[in-house]
Protein backbone atom coordinates (compact mmCIF):
# COMPACT_ATOMS: atom_id res chain seq x y z
CA UNK A 1 0.00 0.00 0.00
CA UNK A 2 1.06 3.71 -0.53
CA UNK A 3 2.68 5.90 2.18
CA UNK A 4 0.44 9.02 3.30
CA UNK A 5 2.37 11.56 1.59
CA UNK A 6 1.47 9.01 -1.37
CA UNK A 7 -1.76 9.76 -0.56
CA UNK A 8 -1.62 13.86 0.11
CA UNK A 9 -0.21 14.23 -2.95
CA UNK A 10 -2.98 12.90 -4.71
CA UNK A 11 -5.76 14.71 -2.94
CA UNK A 12 -3.45 17.93 -3.99
CA UNK A 13 -4.25 16.60 -7.19
CA UNK A 14 -7.97 16.04 -6.74
CA UNK A 15 -8.47 19.26 -4.84
CA UNK A 16 -6.34 21.40 -7.66
CA UNK A 17 -8.53 19.51 -10.09
CA UNK A 18 -11.94 20.71 -8.23
CA UNK A 19 -11.08 23.74 -8.08
CA UNK A 20 -11.44 23.14 -3.94
CA UNK A 21 -8.88 25.65 -2.31
CA UNK A 22 -7.92 25.11 1.20
CA UNK A 23 -10.15 27.81 2.03
CA UNK A 24 -13.23 26.11 1.35
CA UNK A 25 -11.98 22.90 1.96
CA UNK A 26 -11.56 24.14 6.07
CA UNK A 27 -14.95 25.28 6.11
CA UNK A 28 -16.22 22.19 5.08
CA UNK A 29 -14.38 20.24 7.55
CA UNK A 30 -15.09 22.55 10.30
CA UNK A 31 -11.24 23.85 10.62
CA UNK A 32 -9.07 26.40 10.31
CA UNK A 33 -7.57 27.15 7.17
CA UNK A 34 -3.96 27.01 8.85
CA UNK A 35 -4.87 23.75 10.26
CA UNK A 36 -5.37 22.60 7.16
CA UNK A 37 -2.56 24.01 5.69
CA UNK A 38 -1.07 22.49 8.32
CA UNK A 39 -2.07 18.97 7.48
CA UNK A 40 -0.92 19.00 3.50
CA UNK A 41 2.24 20.18 4.50
CA UNK A 42 5.43 17.61 4.40
CA UNK A 43 5.42 16.93 7.74
CA UNK A 44 2.03 17.15 8.25
CA UNK A 45 -0.17 14.23 10.37
CA UNK A 46 -3.35 13.16 8.30
CA UNK A 47 -5.65 10.27 9.57
CA UNK A 48 -7.56 8.22 8.26
CA UNK A 49 -10.94 9.70 9.50
CA UNK A 50 -9.76 13.12 7.75
CA UNK A 51 -8.55 11.43 4.41
CA UNK A 52 -12.27 10.57 4.68
CA UNK A 53 -14.06 13.65 4.82
CA UNK A 54 -11.84 14.91 2.49
CA UNK A 55 -12.75 12.16 0.40
CA UNK A 56 -16.46 12.90 0.73
CA UNK A 57 -15.90 16.86 -0.24
CA UNK A 58 -14.32 15.95 -3.38
CA UNK A 59 -17.67 13.22 -3.92
CA UNK A 60 -14.49 10.21 -4.15
CA UNK A 61 -14.60 7.14 -3.00
CA UNK A 62 -11.40 6.05 -0.74
CA UNK A 63 -11.30 3.19 -3.20
CA UNK A 64 -11.28 5.60 -6.10
CA UNK A 65 -8.32 7.61 -4.47
CA UNK A 66 -6.26 4.17 -3.63
CA UNK A 67 -6.38 3.09 -7.26
CA UNK A 68 -5.63 6.69 -8.35
CA UNK A 69 -2.39 6.57 -5.91
CA UNK A 70 -1.42 3.56 -7.43
CA UNK A 71 -1.60 5.12 -10.95
CA UNK A 72 0.55 7.63 -9.76
CA UNK A 73 3.62 5.28 -8.73
CA UNK A 74 6.53 5.72 -10.76
CA UNK A 75 6.01 2.22 -12.86
CA UNK A 76 8.74 -0.21 -12.55
CA UNK A 77 11.43 -0.75 -15.61
CA UNK A 78 13.17 -3.92 -14.23
CA UNK A 79 12.43 -6.01 -10.72
CA UNK A 80 14.19 -6.70 -7.96
CA UNK A 81 16.49 -9.81 -7.60
CA UNK A 82 14.00 -11.05 -5.27
CA UNK A 83 10.65 -10.53 -6.89
CA UNK A 84 12.74 -12.60 -10.01
CA UNK A 85 13.59 -15.13 -7.74
CA UNK A 86 9.68 -15.20 -5.96
CA UNK A 87 8.15 -15.37 -9.83
CA UNK A 88 10.92 -17.85 -11.19
CA UNK A 89 10.42 -19.66 -8.43
CA UNK A 90 6.78 -21.02 -8.86
CA UNK A 91 5.92 -22.37 -12.80
CA UNK A 92 2.35 -21.36 -12.34
CA UNK A 93 3.18 -17.80 -10.80
CA UNK A 94 5.23 -17.28 -14.02
CA UNK A 95 2.66 -18.41 -16.25
CA UNK A 96 0.52 -15.96 -14.70
CA UNK A 97 2.92 -12.96 -14.61
CA UNK A 98 3.98 -13.08 -17.99
CA UNK A 99 -0.01 -13.51 -19.26
CA UNK A 100 -0.16 -9.79 -17.00
CA UNK A 101 2.51 -8.73 -18.86
CA UNK A 102 0.59 -9.28 -21.92
CA UNK A 103 -2.79 -7.69 -20.63
CA UNK A 104 -4.55 -11.16 -20.18
CA UNK A 105 -7.68 -10.90 -17.51
CA UNK A 106 -8.34 -13.50 -15.26
CA UNK A 107 -10.94 -15.37 -17.86
CA UNK A 108 -8.40 -15.49 -20.37
CA UNK A 109 -5.76 -17.36 -18.33
CA UNK A 110 -8.72 -19.40 -16.68
CA UNK A 111 -10.22 -20.24 -20.00
CA UNK A 112 -6.56 -21.17 -21.70
CA UNK A 113 -4.39 -23.01 -19.10
CA UNK A 114 -5.02 -25.74 -16.70
CA UNK A 115 -5.46 -23.49 -13.66
CA UNK A 116 -8.72 -22.99 -11.94
CA UNK A 117 -10.23 -19.45 -10.91
CA UNK A 118 -9.11 -19.81 -7.10
CA UNK A 119 -6.04 -20.62 -8.61
CA UNK A 120 -4.93 -18.11 -10.47
CA UNK A 121 -6.94 -15.63 -8.18
CA UNK A 122 -3.98 -17.07 -5.77
CA UNK A 123 -1.45 -16.01 -7.91
CA UNK A 124 -2.60 -12.26 -8.71
CA UNK A 125 -2.91 -11.82 -5.13
CA UNK A 126 1.22 -12.62 -4.82
CA UNK A 127 2.35 -10.97 -7.51
CA UNK A 128 0.17 -8.44 -5.67
CA UNK A 129 2.34 -8.38 -2.62
CA UNK A 130 5.25 -8.82 -4.62
CA UNK A 131 4.19 -4.97 -6.16
CA UNK A 132 4.08 -6.10 -9.44
CA UNK A 133 0.56 -5.81 -9.54
CA UNK A 134 -2.25 -3.65 -8.07
CA UNK A 135 -5.26 -6.45 -7.83
CA UNK A 136 -8.69 -4.64 -7.93
CA UNK A 137 -12.19 -5.60 -7.54
CA UNK A 138 -13.15 -8.00 -9.69
CA UNK A 139 -9.93 -9.64 -10.02
CA UNK A 140 -8.88 -7.16 -12.57
CA UNK A 141 -5.35 -5.61 -12.13
CA UNK A 142 -3.54 -2.34 -13.02
CA UNK A 143 0.59 -3.56 -14.04
CA UNK A 144 3.22 -1.79 -12.11
CA UNK A 145 5.85 -2.18 -14.73
CA UNK A 146 6.86 0.28 -17.12
CA UNK A 147 5.92 0.07 -21.34
CA UNK A 148 9.80 -0.37 -21.94
CA UNK A 149 9.58 -3.08 -18.95
CA UNK A 150 12.70 -5.78 -19.75
CA UNK A 151 13.94 -8.56 -16.75
CA UNK A 152 17.44 -8.18 -15.70
CA UNK A 153 19.67 -9.30 -18.04
CA UNK A 154 21.60 -11.66 -16.15
CA UNK A 155 18.78 -12.50 -13.53
CA UNK A 156 16.78 -15.72 -12.53
CA UNK A 157 13.77 -15.27 -15.12
CA UNK A 158 16.87 -14.93 -17.98
CA UNK A 159 18.66 -17.86 -16.56
CA UNK A 160 15.36 -19.82 -16.67
CA UNK A 161 14.82 -19.17 -20.14
CA UNK A 162 18.62 -19.40 -21.53
CA UNK A 163 18.22 -22.97 -19.39
CA UNK A 164 15.04 -23.95 -20.56
CA UNK A 165 13.40 -22.01 -22.92
CA UNK A 166 15.87 -20.87 -25.88
CA UNK A 167 16.58 -24.56 -27.05
CA UNK A 168 12.79 -24.88 -27.42
CA UNK A 169 12.17 -21.99 -29.18
CA UNK A 170 15.16 -22.26 -31.81
CA UNK A 171 14.64 -25.53 -32.44
CA UNK A 172 11.32 -24.53 -34.57
CA UNK A 173 11.81 -24.79 -39.09
CA UNK A 174 10.73 -20.98 -38.63
CA UNK A 175 8.77 -21.69 -41.48
CA UNK A 176 5.19 -21.68 -40.61
CA UNK A 177 2.97 -18.88 -41.50
CA UNK A 178 4.17 -15.45 -40.82
CA UNK A 179 7.37 -16.95 -39.41
CA UNK A 180 10.56 -16.10 -39.97
CA UNK A 181 14.11 -16.21 -38.89
CA UNK A 182 17.37 -14.01 -39.40
CA UNK A 183 20.76 -13.85 -38.67
CA UNK A 184 22.46 -10.81 -40.30
CA UNK A 185 26.70 -9.97 -39.69
CA UNK A 186 27.92 -6.84 -40.10
CA UNK A 187 29.99 -4.13 -39.05
CA UNK A 188 28.45 -0.56 -38.86
CA UNK A 189 29.53 2.95 -36.53
CA UNK A 190 28.61 2.94 -32.80
CA UNK A 191 26.58 5.85 -33.27
CA UNK A 192 24.52 3.87 -35.92
CA UNK A 193 23.92 0.74 -33.51
CA UNK A 194 22.29 2.74 -31.11
CA UNK A 195 19.79 3.47 -33.71
CA UNK A 196 19.18 0.15 -34.79
CA UNK A 197 19.14 -0.61 -30.93
CA UNK A 198 16.03 1.94 -30.58
CA UNK A 199 14.31 0.87 -33.79
CA UNK A 200 14.51 -2.66 -32.86
CA UNK A 201 12.54 -1.85 -29.66
CA UNK A 202 10.37 -0.23 -30.93
CA UNK A 203 9.50 -3.09 -33.19
CA UNK A 204 9.08 -5.03 -30.00
CA UNK A 205 6.50 -1.88 -28.41
CA UNK A 206 4.77 -1.86 -31.68
CA UNK A 207 4.05 -6.08 -31.54
CA UNK A 208 2.75 -5.36 -27.76
CA UNK A 209 0.57 -3.14 -28.54
CA UNK A 210 -0.62 -5.11 -31.15
CA UNK A 211 -1.23 -7.46 -29.01
CA UNK A 212 -3.38 -5.23 -26.90
CA UNK A 213 -5.23 -3.80 -29.79
CA UNK A 214 -6.33 -7.27 -30.90
CA UNK A 215 -7.35 -8.69 -27.60
CA UNK A 216 -11.27 -7.54 -29.10
CA UNK A 217 -10.89 -10.71 -31.85
CA UNK A 218 -12.19 -13.80 -31.47
CA UNK A 219 -9.31 -16.38 -30.14
CA UNK A 220 -10.09 -18.65 -33.97
CA UNK A 221 -8.59 -15.06 -35.20
CA UNK A 222 -5.47 -14.72 -33.39
CA UNK A 223 -2.32 -16.95 -33.18
CA UNK A 224 0.24 -16.66 -30.56
CA UNK A 225 3.84 -15.55 -31.94
CA UNK A 226 7.00 -14.96 -29.92
CA UNK A 227 9.40 -12.23 -31.13
CA UNK A 228 13.05 -12.70 -29.98
CA UNK A 229 14.62 -9.18 -30.30
CA UNK A 230 18.44 -9.18 -29.63
CA UNK A 231 21.61 -7.17 -30.91
CA UNK A 232 24.85 -7.72 -29.75
CA UNK A 233 28.13 -7.10 -30.08
CA UNK A 234 29.61 -10.71 -31.28
CA UNK A 235 31.33 -12.95 -33.06
CA UNK A 236 30.72 -16.57 -33.43
CA UNK A 237 33.28 -18.55 -31.26
CA UNK A 238 33.93 -20.68 -34.45
CA UNK A 239 35.46 -17.82 -35.79
CA UNK A 240 37.03 -16.12 -32.60
CA UNK A 241 39.44 -18.70 -32.76
CA UNK A 242 40.40 -17.68 -36.60
CA UNK A 243 40.98 -14.37 -35.98
CA UNK A 244 44.45 -12.86 -35.76
CA UNK A 245 45.53 -11.95 -32.43
CA UNK A 246 46.97 -8.65 -33.90
CA UNK A 247 43.68 -7.25 -35.41
CA UNK A 248 41.95 -5.04 -32.83
CA UNK A 249 38.83 -6.19 -31.25
CA UNK A 250 37.17 -3.57 -28.43
CA UNK A 251 36.39 -5.53 -25.30
CA UNK A 252 37.95 -8.77 -26.72
CA UNK A 253 37.80 -10.42 -23.26
CA UNK A 254 34.23 -10.29 -22.77
CA UNK A 255 33.07 -11.57 -26.77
Amino acid sequence: MSTTADLIATLKTELKAAGLTYAALAEHLGMAESSVKRMFSASGDMPLSRIDAICRALHLDFADLARRVAENEPLLDELSLAQEKAVVGDRKLLLVAICCLSHWSAEQIVATYQLGEAEVVKHLAQLDRLGIIDLRPGNRYHLKVAKGFRWRPHGPVMQYFRGEVIDDYFAGGFDGESEMLMVVHGQIGRGLAHSFRERLARVGQDFAQQHIADQKLAPADRRPYTIVIGMRSWLMAAFRDMKRPDVPWPDAAAR
